[in-house]
Parts: C-alpha cells; sequence; structure tokens
C-alpha cells in the first residue's frame, strides 16, 4: 500500500492535466482495499485506473484509488471456452496479450485501448464491433458503504453503449476488484470492421491489425496527452437517418438495434474541425474523434473545444453527440 497526500495528477492521466489530489492511494490486495476505504469512510472516492477516460477539471478533494492488482488465472474451463479471472489493476491490453498467446478468441479487437480491467467494466469499453458486455462473465466488487464483497452478473451490470450500472444508478458506490470474462478456444473472429489486408486468420493476426490501425490514426498515449475517442458515436431514428441521407449520401454508418448509429468522427469532420483549437486543446487531425493536449492544454480548453464541436455539429445535422470521457 502507497498514500501519498496533496500530490499532482500528471502521471495519473493521460491528458496530462497537472491539477492535484489531496490523497491517492494505491493498494495490491482487496484486503488492503478495504482498509483504505475504513480509513476514508465518508470522503470524496475515485477508483482510476489508467486515468485514460478522465478529465480532471480542477484540483480533486478526495481520495483517488490506484489498483495495483494485476494477475490473471484461468478459473475453469470446458471444451468450447475459457474463464479467465483477471484483476482489477491489470492493463487490459496486457490481458489481451497473453489471451491470443493461449489461443482464446473473444477481445482480440479491444486491443491496444488504453485502460484496465476495473475500467473495462465500468465502461463497457470497445472497439471494431466487440464491447466488454459481449465477453464479460461477472463482474466482483467491493461495497463502499458496508466494505462487503458483492458479484454482479452480466445483466445486473446493465451494459450499454460505453455504460453501465457502475456509472449510472450505483455510481460511486463499488470498486471493481476483478472481472471474469469467457473466451473461446480456436472461436470465429470477428472481422466485418477490421478491414485490412491480408485478411486476418487468426487472434494473433486481428490484434496486430487492430494495433498497426490505433497506432495510424490514433495519439499514441504517454506521447501526445489524449483520453483516446473522446465522444461517442449517437444512435439516431431511421427515418431521421433517411433523411439525412438524402442530403449526405457518403454518411456512413452501422445498424444498432431499432437504430442507426452514426460514426462521430464524420460528423466532426464534415463541419471542418479536424486540426482546429481552442487555446491548447486540438482535435486531432488524424481522427477527429479526439481531442489531443497540444502541449499547453488547460482542462478549460478541452471544455471549450468538446462544447463548440458538440453545438457546430447539432447546427449543421441536428444530431446531439455527447462525450465519453468523464468530467472530474
Amino acid at each position: 500500500m502507497k498514500i501519498h497526500e496533496n500530490i499532482s495528477v500528471l502521471p495519473y492521466n493521460t491528458f496530462g492535466i497537472d491539477v492535484k489530489a489531496r490523497i491517492i492511494a494505491e493498494y495490491n490486495s482487496v484486503e488492503e482495499l478495504i482498509e483504505l476505504l475504513n480509513r476514508y469512510k465518508g470522503q470524496p472516492i475515485l477508483p482510476v485506473g489508467e486515468g485514460s477516460n478522465l478529465l480532471f477539471t480542477k484540483d480533486y478533494d478526495g481520495v483517488l484509488l490506484i489498483s495495483r492488482m494485476q494477475r490473471a488465472r484461468a478459473m475453469k474451463e470446458d471444451t468450447q471456452q475459457v474463464w479467465i479471472e483477471a484483476e482489477s489493476g491489470l492493463k487490459l491490453d496486457d490481458l489481451i496479450a497473453q489471451l491470443v498467446d493461449m489461443n482464446l478468441t473473444g477481445m482480440e479487437n479491444l486491443s491496444y485501448i488504453p485502460g484496465t480491467v476495473g475500467a473495462s467494466a465500468v465502461q463497457n469499453v470497445g472497439a471494431y464491433g466487440v464491447e466488454a458486455k459481449d465477453v464479460i462473465e461477472s463482474v466482483e466488487t467491493i461495497e463502499i458503504a458496508t466494505l462487503k464483497p458483492k458479484i454482479f452478473t452480466n445483466a445486473e451490470c446493465r451494459f450499454g453503449y460505453r455504460d453501465s450500472v457502475f456509472k449510472n444508478e450505483l455510481k460511486g458506490q463499488y470498486v471493481v476488484t476483478k472481472v471474469v470474462y469467457r473466451l473461446h478456444k480456436d472461436g470465429p473472429l470477428l472481422l466485418d470492421r477490421v478491414k485490412t489486408m491480408p485478411i486476418p486468420t487468426t487472434a494473433q493476426e486481428v490484434r496486430e491489425s487492430v494495433i498497426t490501425i490505433r497506432r495510424n490514426k490514433l495519439p499514441e498515449v504517454g506521447v501526445i496527452g489524449s483520453a483516446g475517442s473522446f465522444f461517442k458515436n449517437p444512435v439516431i431514428g431511421k427515418t431521421r437517418f433517411a433523411s439525412l441521407r438524402e442530403q449526405y449520401p457518403d454518411m456512413p454508418y452501422y445498424e444498432e438495434g431499432e437504430g442507426i448509429k452514426v460514426p462521430a468522427a464524420w460528423l466532426i469532420e464534415q463541419c471542418g474541425w479536424k486540426g482546429k483549437k481552442i487555446g491548447g486543446a486540438q482535435v486531432f487531425e488524424k481522427q477527429p474523434l479526439v481531442i489531443i493536449n497540444a502541449g499547453y492544454a488547460t482542462s478549460a480548453d478541452i471544455i471549450a473545444l468538446a462544447a463548440a464541436v458538440v453545438d457546430s455539429v447539432y447546427k449543421q445535422f441536428e444530431i446531439m453527440i455527447s462525450p465519453e470521457v468523464n468530467y472530474i
């Protein structure tokens, strides 16, 4: 266990925002987590993974909890599947690298997403046609108020698009300690959105293709400050989409349940935002879904740029896009 007082959050967020937290506490076990929750009972508490989906807007007058629990193990298996239990502090991409080495499929499309195992369940991360909810069996937690363990089934997590019960009804009430994923032994590969040549034929090849795609269009975490994809892709009604397609016949889309998902990156690009700046915040030139810290951005710059982009998209398309990033 390590406890830091009145310390900068700069090493704990990928946007590169330099504000302070009153307490940053790192723990290596569930027992240490419970000890910390008991010690700081009644105080503001925020579990943080790699800080890759956060925008700190000011000093945090509370406790940031950092999991250093990083083990993974196979719990059980049958003829077709393996259940993997992973601890919350393990980097998601490190886990996926292990899984493809074991010839287990299901998560390779999520390769190179910054963040941890715990955050994958809270945020329901997704990419290239796969979401964490597709492979999560259960989520183990500690309830902050009672210090008691609770296991949530997949259904109880109420996963949605970049969403879960932990971001809504139960926000701030639980700390994720472990996630159980259900993977396939040499199962089918999902290639609809992994458009590379040659066509991947193994989970390892899919992983390599996804990493190449992401490196080519997204800023490297730790080199350029960002939170990855800043905006969610909006889902609109089919009638509204049909009307827009008459005006914009090249508008890309994906069917999403009863609606149509339109790439926010395309909408933002049509509004001319690629490479545009407000202060030190900039819409990334290679991928307009991303807002970057050009080296001297304040949180106010980033918020102002995001708001301007949202307003511009709504004025042109009457589509409301919303941030995927959490403002703290």
